[in-house]
């Protein structure tokens, strides 16, 4: 898929993908539906859930390392700041042949524009935290995500998800 039809389906997965309510209840199900697919799938995942900055989940599976938890850190870094998924800010960076430190003065070492945080936003209220795995390639970091918000939401995934990268 080209850079503009990924950030077109990303915004649609940001759309569609609203909570009727987010509080630590909530995150611990979104978290414990990760790390069960993580689990069970064999994955090797740092998992953080949020709320403006206040971890509600965090799990690191075994095979993970601190790296791990300084990607989860980074990616959720860039959700906070632009309330856009790590993945899509990655891609705008991409497409417009930047990065978040030209454009924004944002270094490396706090902010990673790649895949694998996704904000979650509440009904009428907006961005209010967000949901990050690392471990696997950032576009099925960022599936993963996308796989457990739609399972929690009773949404149809495949409808929504990205499709594999191409070559």
């Amino acid at each position: 898929m080209a850079i503009n039809e990924d950030l077109e389906r990303i915004a649609l997965e940001e759309r569609e993908l609203r909570l009727p309510r987010f509080d630590a209840q909530v995150a611990w199900d979104l978290g414990t539906r990760l790390r069960t697919l993580a689990v069970e799938r064999g994955f090797k995942l740092v998992i953080d859930v949020r709320r403006s900055g206040q971890p509600l989940f965090y799990a690191a599976l075994d095979g993970t390392t601190p790296d791990n938890a300084e990607w989860v850190r980074r990616k959720s870094n860039v959700v906070a700041r632009f309330h856009r998924s790590s993945y899509a800010t990655g891609l705008m960076m991409k497409a417009k042949g930047t990065t978040l430190l030209e454009r924004y003065g944002l270094p490396a070492a706090d902010y990673a524009a790649d895949g694998g945080s996704f904000p979650l936003a509440v009904e009428g209220a907006g961005v209010v935290g967000s949901v990050t795995v690392s471990g696997l390639p950032q576009r099925d970091d960022h599936n993963l995500v996308v796989e457990a918000l739609c399972a929690m939401l009773g949404r149809d995934y495949p409808s929504l998800r990205l499709e594999a990268e191409q070559g």
